[in-house]
């Protein structure tokens, strides 16, 4: 499918979420982080709010379920109508058995892996996601300094599906901006959530519009070198 930026709600004004996500229609998907402030030490909001903002938009919905017992919760957020739902592999104890759920509902099926989570134990994992969330801050809390030490990790995780001949989706979150997608887009990620970077620029649409284009020339040239 080739580049795609999702957007953070994190760093929009939760006031007017209906006239926030209106002023991205340029954006792939929305991204909506569900924290639970026991798996992170933050409280977002839950199963309602995603349900109330699939209403509101005809965007897909890219849940990013910092949650404890993703086993249990995770397939909920299939079921209201969430394009893709990622778990954190440090909270699933079946993840194999929670992909198969998630996709079964009709969902893509997504597993994130914090700063110092290696890739590699899930290596045969691979083939039963959709997508592999690498997070470059520790999850929790928007406005986060990117931390570059992740991207050999983005590119280990991007070698391995190419060995294996998968058709996975690598997506980065936390701190992504102008400053450092060309980077990410290198090291093999074609997923781009970006937070504060979006809702902070004048014209958030706009600023997507520019991300997208900035990581799909970086991966052109990485490609023709």
């Amino acid at each position: 499918m080739g580049i795609q930026i999702t957007p953070s709600i994190l760093n929009a004004d939760f006031a007017n979420l209906g006239e926030e996500v209106a002023r991205i229609p340029s954006a792939d998907m929305v991204h909506l982080d569900v924290m639970d402030n026991h798996f992170v030490p933050n409280l977002t909001f839950g199963l309602s709010m995603v349900e109330a903002i699939g209403k509101i938009t005809d965007q897909p919905l890219d849940c990013h379920l910092m949650i404890d017992d993703a086993d249990r919760h995770a397939p909920a957020y299939a079921e209201v109508g969430a394009a893709s739902v990622t778990f954190h592999v440090e909270a699933a104890q079946a993840p194999i058995r929670l992909a198969r759920q998630i996709r079964a509902l009709g969902a893509r099926a997504s597993m994130a892996l914090k700063p110092a989570t290696p890739i590699e134990p899930y290596e045969d994992l691979l083939s039963e996601l959709d997508m592999v969330l690498i997070m470059t801050v520790e999850p929790g809390f928007g406005g986060q300094k990117f931390l570059d030490v992740c991207l050999p990790k983005v590119r280990r995780a991007r070698q391995m599906a190419d060995r294996h001949g998968l058709d996975i989706w690598i997506q980065v979150d936390g701190g992504v901006s102008a400053d450092n997608i060309a980077r990410c887009a290198e090291a093999g990620a074609d997923v781009f959530v970006a937070g504060s970077a979006v809702f902070a620029a004048p014209d958030p649409d706009l600023m997507v519009t520019s991300l997208r284009d900035m990581a799909q020339v970086a991966t052109a040239s990485h490609l023709n070198c």
